[in-house]
C-alpha cells in the first residue's frame, strides 16, 4: 500500500525490475523411426539414452533358424549419439494400425456368482419339427424349434433358434454358436443339425442357473441328455494391466520352465506379480518384473506397495500407476491430433490399468471393514504375464541398415497408404509448436531418391518450413548408390533454407551386437549438431575439424576427392569426407536453398531458429500487456541483451531492435497489434581460405 503523503518531505520508494524473463526451456530434436518397442504415434521426450531403452527398447531378433540375428533400429543409432551431447529428444515411433497393445487380468482371491452343473445337453436325432425346447440362462430364455412354426414367429422377447436347413429364417451353426457363446454356454464346434452339443459355463453374475422345458409331445430324454459334471464357480476380475508399449514383442505368457521361467520373457517385455494381500486393511503390493527373470532372481523394475481399489483412497491403484490412454486420432487427415481418455496420468513407464471390481470405502471411520464381502473383490496372490500384443503388418523379413529398400525401411513399406500414413500423421503431429518445442528433425533410413519415401520427406520438408523454428537433415539417396549425378539430383530438386543434405553414409561400432552397422548421414548429423551448440553456439558452422568431426564413424561408405566435394557442394550436398589422422568428417554446412544468400548455409538458418525461440519464449508474457511505451520499453529490454550476448560471442557484426511509435502507429494500436523490427548481420563463415604467396626480388621493400 502506497504511503498517505500529507506534508512535505523526501520519501522514497523500491521498484524492483531486476525479474529476468524466462529463458527457452531445454530444446532438443526430434526422431521419427521405428523402435523395439514404446508408445505408438505419441511423441515422447527423453533425456538420456537409458530412458530412451527402457522406453523404447533396445536390440531384439528378428528372422528364423539360421537367419536369425539380433538388430537395433536406427532410431537408437539417433538417440544413442545425439544424446551424448543434448539434455532432450523427442521420440515418435509410427506404427502399423493394426498394432495393439498385451494386456493381463488379474482375478480375485475369492470366487463370486452361483455355481451351474458342468456338462452337456444334447438335441437328440428324433427332435421333431413340432418339438421345442426352451433353456433359461438366468433371465434369458432361448428357444429351440426344427422349422418355422405353422402361422408365423410368435411375437415375444425370447430368442428363436431354427435347425432345419430349409427353414427361411434359419441363422446357422455359426450364429447360434455366438448366440449361445454370449449367454456363456459354450457349443461343441462339431456340432450338427441332430446332434447339438451345448455345454453349460458360469458366467460369473448371479441367477445363472440353468433350466431346460422340452416341451410338451416329448420327452425329455428322447430330446435331450444332460452328461455328468460337477458344479464350478468362476473369480471375479479385479482389474486389467495393459502395456504402454505396442506390439507383439510384449507378449509374455508362456508355459512356465524351471523357477517360473518364461520363455517368451525378455529384456523389452514384463510380466506382474501381486502379493501381500492384507483383507484387514483392503492392500495389496503390485510388481512389474522383467519378462525374462525367474522366481528365485527376479528383476523388479517398478513396485507399488499397499495399493487399494478404494477409489476414495490415495494409493487407489488407478491414481499410483495410472490409467490414462493416448491414442492418435484423425488418422490420415490434415490435422490429427493426440486424444487421451481415464483419469489419472500414467506414472508406470510399463503398464496402464482398468479396475472392474471397486472397494469404495473399504473401511469405516473406525478401521473396521465396512463389508466383508469386499474381501472378496481383492486380487488373489499370483503372477502372470501379458498376451494379445500385435505389431500389425509389418513387412517380413524387415531389411536394416543397408539392405533398406523403396518398400521395406525396417518393416514399414511406404507405398501402403497405411504404412505411410504412418509417418506422415507422426509429422503432422510434430507441426504443434506449441506442444512440441523441437529445433532438429530426423528420420534415418527415409532417402530422398527412394519414391515413396520421397512423399513423407515432402510432407517432413513442409512441417519445418510451416514452423518456421526446425531444421530437417535428410539423406539423399540408399546404401549402394555411389554416384555422385545421381546423389546431387536429389538436392538440385529441392529448395529450401529449412533442410539441409549430407552423404554419404558411415559405418559405426555396435559392441551390443558384436558388429559395425551401415547408417545413412541423418542418423549422426544431429549429434554434430549437438555437439556444435555444446561447445560454441547454434550460428557456428557444424562442420570442418573442429565441430564437425563424427567419432564415432569407422569408414564411409566413399572416400570423396577434392573433385567429389566440390561437385557436391555446388549442388548443395554437405561432403561426409574423409582425412588421413582426422577421421571421417562433416565438411560442408550448405542448406537446400537455390538462390544466394545468408540463409543458404546451416549456421545462419539456425541462427534465426534459435533467436526466434528465446524471442517467442521470452517475450509471451507481454501477450494482453497494454500496447504502452511501457510495455515496449520492457520487450526492449529482454531483446536487447539477448543479441548483444549473441554478438559479443562471434554470431552477429551488428543488430538493431526497433520498437517504439515508429512502428507502433495509432492504426496498429487499434487493431490491437504490438509491433518490432529487428535488424540483424549475422556472422559469415570462412569456408574458403585464400592466400597469396606474393614472391619480392632482393632488396624490395614489403608493403605497409
Amino acid at each position: 500500500m502506497a504511503e498517505k503523503i500529507v506534508s512535505p518531505g523526501v520519501f522514497t520508494n523500491e521498484v524492483d525490475q531486476s525479474f529476468l524473463p524466462a529463458g527457452v526451456a531445454a530444446i532438443g530434436a526430434a526422431v521419427i523411426g521405428p523402435t523395439a518397442k514404446g508408445p505408438a504415434n505419441v511423441p515422447t521426450t527423453v533425456s538420456s539414452y537409458s530412458e530412451f531403452v527402457q522406453l523404447f527398447g533396445g536390440k531384439f531378433e528378428s528372422g528364423s533358424g539360421a537367419s536369425k540375428n539380433s538388430y537395433k533400429y536406427l532410431t537408437n543409432y539417433a538417440a544413442q549419439e545425439y544424446l551424448k551431447y543434448a539434455d532432450t529428444l523427442t521420440v515418435v515411433r509410427p506404427m502399423h494400425s493394426d498394432a495393439a497393445v498385451a494386456t493381463s487380468i488379474i482375478s480375485s482371491s475369492t470366487t463370486i456368482g452361483s455355481a451351474v452343473a458342468s456338462g452337456s445337453l444334447t438335441i437328440g436325432s428324433n427332435f421333431a419339427a413340432e418339438d421345442e425346447v426352451q433353456i433359461t440362462v438366468g433371465e434369458t430364455e432361448y428357444r429351440f424349434i426344427a422349422a418355422d412354426p405353422v402361422g408365423g414367429i410368435p411375437v415375444d422377447s425370447s430368442p428363436i433358434f431354427y435347425f432345419a436347413t430349409g427353414s427361411t429364417l434359419a441363422l446357422g451353426i455359426a450364429s447360434l454358436v455366438t448366440e449361445i457363446d454370449n449367454a456363456a454356454i459354450g457349443v461343441d464346434a462339431t456340432a450338427t443339425v441332430t446332434a447339438l452339443q451345448l455345454t453349460a459355463s458360469s458366467a460369473g453374475t448371479s441367477g445363472n442357473s440353468i433350466t431346460v422345458d422340452t416341451g410338451s409331445g416329448t420327452t425329455f430324454s428322447d430330446v435331450l441328455t444332460l452328461a455328468g459334471g460337477t458344479n464350478t464357480t468362476t473369480a471375479a476380475n479385479c482389474f486389467t494391466l495393459e502395456t504402454l508399449s505396442y506390439g507383439a514383442d510384449q507378449n509374455s505368457e508362456s508355459t512356465l520352465g524351471t523357477n517360473s521361467l518364461l520363455p517368451n520373457g525378455s529384456e523389452n517385455n514384463i510380466r506382474w506379480e501381486v502379493s501381500n494381500v492384507n483383507n484387514t486393511k483392503g492392500t495389496f503390493q503390485l510388481s512389474i518384473r522383467r519378462g525374462d527373470d525367474t522366481s528365485n532372481r527376479k528383476k523388479i523394475v517398478e513396485q507399488y506397495s499397499n495399493v487399494t481399489l478404494d477409489p476414495n483412497s490415495s494409493n487407489y491403484i488407478a491414481k499410483v500407476i495410472g490409467d490414462q490412454k493416448a491414442t492418435i486420432a484423425g488418422i490420415g487427415s490434415s490435422d490429427p491430433y493426440i486424444q487421451y481418455s481415464g483419469d489419472y496420468a500414467n506414472r508406470s513407464k510399463y503398464v496402464r490399468v482398468t479396475v472392474h471390481q471397486k472397494t469404495l470405502n473399504y473401511l469405516d471411520e473406525n478401521g473396521t471393514i465396512r463389508d466383508n464381502a469386499l474381501s472378496s473383490s481383492l486380487p488373489a496372490a499370483a503372477n502372470g504375464a501379458f498376451a494379445n500384443g500385435s505389431d500389425g503388418s509389418v513387412v517380413h523379413p524387415m531389411k536394416f541398415n543397408e539392405d533398406i529398400s523403396d518398400d521395406n525401411i525396417q518393416g514399414f513399406n511406404l507405398s501402403l497408404t497405411s504404412d505411410k500414413n504412418a509417418y506422415i500423421d507422426a509429422i503432422k503431429l510434430l507441426k504443434n509448436q506449441d506442444e512440441y518445442d523441437i529445433n532438429v528433425l530426423s528420420l534415418p533410413g527415409l532417402c530422398d531418391a527412394a519414391e515413396n519415401h520421397a512423399t513423407v520427406l515432402t510432407e517432413a520438408v513442409g512441417m519445418v518450413e510451416d514452423r518456421g523454428d526446425c531444421f530437417l537433415v535428410m539423406d539423399p539417396v540408399l546404401y549402394g548408390e555411389t554416384s555422385i549425378p545421381n546423389v546431387t539430383a536429389k538436392a538440385e530438386g529441392r529448395d529450401s533454407n529449412y533442410v539441409a543434405e549430407y552423404w554419404p553414409w558411415i559405418k559405426i561400432p555396435d559392441n551390443e551386437l558384436g558388429r559395425n552397422v551401415w547408417v545413412p548421414a541423418s542418423t549422426v548429423i544431429p549429434s554434430v549438431y549437438a555437439f556444435n551448440d555444446r561447445v560454441a553456439a547454434p550460428w557456428f558452422a557444424p562442420a570442418g575439424l573442429n565441430r564437425g568431426g563424427i567419432d564415432i564413424a569407422i569408414q564411409a561408405e566413399r572416400k570423396l576427392t577434392h573433385a567429389n566435394r566440390d561437385t557436391l557442394y555446388d549442388s548443395n550436398v554437405n561432403p561426409i569426407a574423409t582425412f588421413p589422422n582426422a577421421g571421417v568428417t562433416v565438411f560442408g554446412q550448405k542448406t537446400l536453398q537455390k538462390k544466394a544468400s545468408a540463409l543458404d548455409r546451416v549456421n545462419v538458418r539456425r541462427l534465426l531458429i534459435a533467436a526466434k525461440k528465446f524471442i517467442a519464449s521470452s517475450t509471451k508474457f507481454l501477450v494482453f500487456e497494454n500496447n504502452t511505451a511501457a510495455t515496449r520499453n520492457r520487450f526492449l529490454s529482454i531483446v536487447n541483451p539477448y543479441f548483444e550476448s549473441i554478438q559479443q560471442r562471434q554470431g552477429l557484426y551488428a543488430f538493431k531492435v526497433v520498437m517504439d511509435g515508429t512502428n507502433n502507429t495509432a492504426d496498429v494500436i487499434d487493431r490491437n497489434e504490438m509491433r518490432g523490427q529487428i535488424f540483424m548481420q549475422p556472422a559469415k563463415t570462412a569456408e574458403f581460405i585464400v592466400v597469396d604467396f606474393n614472391i619480392l626480388p632482393t632488396g624490395a621493400s614489403f608493403p605497409e
